[in-house]
């Protein structure tokens, strides 16, 4: 009786449970988990003479990644990832605090202007910055029709443009955690510290940032990780002047064709994401607001 009951509850609780999960777990494990394992694998690899993948274990690849003119790279790219997400912040956060107080019916359209860019490729909205700001480009016509440039002025391939870019990508990736924990705020707090005779600005600092910071490091997340690899915007606006680490993996697995080191550097950017989602689980932060 008992092997008959036990079948019975299989089939009643773990068979479908793996009817619905199994097809899913089976997918994610041949999109993500088995690419992974390969790209780590081939970290440790090397390269014959015609750049052919060679099995052969080998720490070499980890060496070269100590190298002067990658580690100026790394540095190049924290900067700009790190600005990129304070001016994110600093625009994001005010954007995100009116629309979530906001009452009447504007509020939809606001978070509609929110969404809207995802609706078209950000490839091609970065080709059209770079239109916009080429020799040829409106902005340059304006300021020389206003006699504030002229024809000369270049805006193109530096740093500034990159950053410009990087902001207007990630912008939305602030913004949307930002109201999420922003509109979780108890309005009865702020009133509170506004009757204790708390000025708005210390109410800022003391009551509201404290409360939404959850949102804010999320936010930082979102957009601080991805903005390491987005190689096209620097690519397209930057010109080649401001390489980063996303630029840098692309160019070993095209031009340069070293597939184990791009590898490597592939490896060392998901090492460097998992240590700040551990970085916000350990502050306490909401895993389901990363989309984990």
């Amino acid at each position: 009786m008992s092997g008959k009951a036990s079948k019975h509850e299989f089939r009643s609780n773990t068979l479908p449970a793996l009817v619905t999960v199994g097809p899913v777990a089976l997918l994610l494990l041949f999109l993500v988990v088995a690419p992974l394992i390969l790209v780590a694998v081939m970290s440790f690899c090397k390269t014959d003479e015609y750049y052919n993948v060679v099995y052969e274990f080998t720490a070499a690849n980890y060496g070269k990644l100590l190298s002067v003119d990658y580690v100026k790279i790394y540095a190049r790219s924290l900067l700009i990832s790190f600005i990129t997400t304070l001016i994110c912040v600093l625009i994001g956060y005010p954007f995100a605090y009116i629309i979530a107080r906001t009452k009447s019916k504007k509020k939809k359209l606001l978070y509609m202007l929110v969404i809207i860019p995802f609706w078209t490729n950000s490839l091609i909205r970065i080709y059209g910055w770079r239109s916009f700001l080429g020799n040829s480009g409106w902005l340059i016509k304006i300021l020389t029709l206003l006699h504030l440039a002229d024809g000369s002025v270049d805006l193109l391939y530096k740093t500034g443009t990159t950053i410009l870019g990087m902001v207007y990508c990630f912008v939305p990736f602030m913004v949307l955690p930002l109201y999420t924990a922003i509109e979780k705020l108890d309005g009865s707090l702020l009133e509170a510290s506004s009757d204790l005779g708390a000025r708005p600005v210390r109410t800022l600092f003391e009551v509201i940032l404290p409360l939404t910071s959850g949102g804010i490091f999320s936010g930082c997340i979102m957009v601080f990780i991805p903005c390491l690899g987005y190689f096209f915007v620097s690519n397209i606006l930057g010109g080649g002047n401001t390489d980063m680490i996303g630029n840098l993996i692309e160019r070993q697995f095209k031009s340069a064709n070293n597939w184990p080191l791009g590898a490597a550097l592939s490896i060392i950017l998901i090492l460097v994401t998992i240590l700040l989602v551990k970085i916000y689980q350990k502050l306490g932060g909401d895993m389901d607001s990363l989309g984990v």
